[in-house]
């Protein structure tokens, strides 16, 4: 129960590190989540700095959910990495070193779900570019992809343990993109327009 303990307390810290809100406190000296759509994401980076600037922050976060994972599983086995993929996207959602503003997961739950579960995040990645491409409304792709997490890893004949651990970040996903969806349902949601970097 310790190494699990710690676990979660290392991966919830390591989730506190937001990539967008560190990379534009260094090169504009603002914060992000004061800027653009408000929210600490490559989305909003896309918005603020440009394309370049989002992808390194999404694989930034990518390798936060990847490297928790690992370090859990490490720790603490099976259990430690499930643990550890929970916390690091609760981390990320809600750090407290941002006053528990942080970003919207998605990321970090793709770096989970590349350890945990492989063969859901070709189907998320297939099906986000498929929504997004169809659509150019990242928030619908991204929920999309939280409603599809825990039937996916249901379907690929996972324990329940990752079924229930991934219907909690499904949840947790699209609790977070509650604004979007309510804007996608008035026809107010922005959609996704790809700029150049301004840094």
């Amino acid at each position: 129960m310790i190494s699990i303990f710690f676990s979660a307390l290392i991966s919830y810290l390591l989730g506190n590190i937001s990539s967008a809100y560190m990379y534009v406190r260094h090169v504009m000296h603002a914060d992000i989540r004061e800027l653009g759509s408000g929210n600490a994401g490559a989305t909003n980076v896309n918005r603020v700095l440009g394309l370049k600037a989002a992808l390194q922050v999404f694989f930034l976060d990518v390798f936060k959910g990847v490297a928790a994972v690992l370090v859990g599983g490490w720790l603490a086995g099976s259990n430690g990495a499930m643990t550890a993929g929970l916390a690091v996207v609760v981390g990320h959602d809600w750090p407290a070193v941002l006053n528990f503003r942080g970003g919207k997961g998605m990321a970090t739950t793709l770096g989970v779900m590349l350890i945990l579960l492989p063969q859901a995040a070709l189907i998320a990645v297939i099906l986000f570019v498929a929504v997004v491409a169809a659509t150019r409304y990242v928030s619908l792709g991204s929920v999309m992809i939280c409603l599809a997490l825990a039937p996916a890893a249901a379907v690929l004949g996972e324990p329940l343990s990752l079924v229930l651990l991934f219907g909690a970040l499904g949840l947790m996903g699209i609790f977070q993109h509650r604004g979007n969806i309510a804007r996608l349902l008035k026809g107010t949601e922005s959609r996704l327009v790809l700029t150049h970097s301004t840094n």
